[in-house]
């Protein structure tokens, strides 16, 4: 049986199974993306919920495997070299599982950086412009008088919105016929901004119909729609 003691984080969230994967995680467009990717390729794994509500991401136990204090994050006990690996970052745990099952990111190399490539884009747009929309739109931010802030965030969300719509149209997936990490990355992040966050129409998302047509073939998905609630909310 692996042996995890030496981790701190397994203080505050003790392991069961010890030989599965531990993901700390809640259902937020950054958290369902590891738990899709691990619904999809059947990898055995036990979840922990990390409550933001009790701060449980400030914690020093969960400081000590992310220093970023955010989720999601894993401790693999089968990591390389058969080593335990805790890993941080959605994007990297998602490159990561790609590549420890030979899954869901293809092997040719200029595909695979290309799927990477639209994997980043996810990373360094998607997830933080969708968010700030969120912010100004449903939270805290649309309190403030000056709507200049958001403004901008709403701009740069359709823009975005855009980018993929050329791309998407007359394709299934990011990568044409192939289901992948690129997609897992950004579906939990477009069902939000029209959904949770209620800027369909803000944005302006009826006119992005092929954005329109992959999020409803990806939603569809069973995998897709398990790790959407996984781990469940308090």
């Amino acid at each position: 049986m692996s042996d995890l003691s030496s981790f701190a984080i397994t203080r505050r969230w003790p392991a069961k199974h010890p030989e599965l994967l531990q993901l700390y995680s809640l259902p937020t467009p950054n958290g369902v993306k590891v738990s899709i990717m691990l619904e999809e390729i059947g990898l055995p794994y036990e979840v922990h919920l990390v409550d933001f509500g009790k701060d449980d991401q400030k914690t020093d136990e969960f400081v000590s495997l992310n220093p970023n204090g955010k989720i999601p994050a894993i401790l693999d006990p089968n990591g390389p070299g058969g080593r335990p690996l805790p890993l941080f970052e959605s994007g990297a745990i998602l490159q990561y599982l790609a590549e420890k099952t030979g899954k869901l990111l293809p092997e040719d190399a200029a595909r695979r950086y290309q799927t990477l490539a639209w994997l980043h884009f996810q990373m360094g747009g998607i997830g933080p412009m969708f968010g700030q929309v969120g912010f100004f739109h449903k939270f805290a931010g649309k309190d403030f008088e000056d709507k200049r802030p958001r403004d901008r965030y709403v701009a740069e969300a359709k823009r975005l919105l855009g980018v993929m719509e050329t791309h998407l149209t007359g394709r299934q997936w990011f990568m044409d016929d192939d289901y992948t990490i690129a997609d897992i990355s950004m579906l939990g992040w477009v069902r939000n901004l029209n959904g949770f966050y209620g800027a369909g129409d803000l944005v302006e998302f009826s006119r992005f119909t092929s954005v329109g047509a992959w999020l409803e073939r990806g939603l569809a998905r069973p995998a897709v729609q398990r790790g959407l609630n996984i781990p469940p909310r308090p």
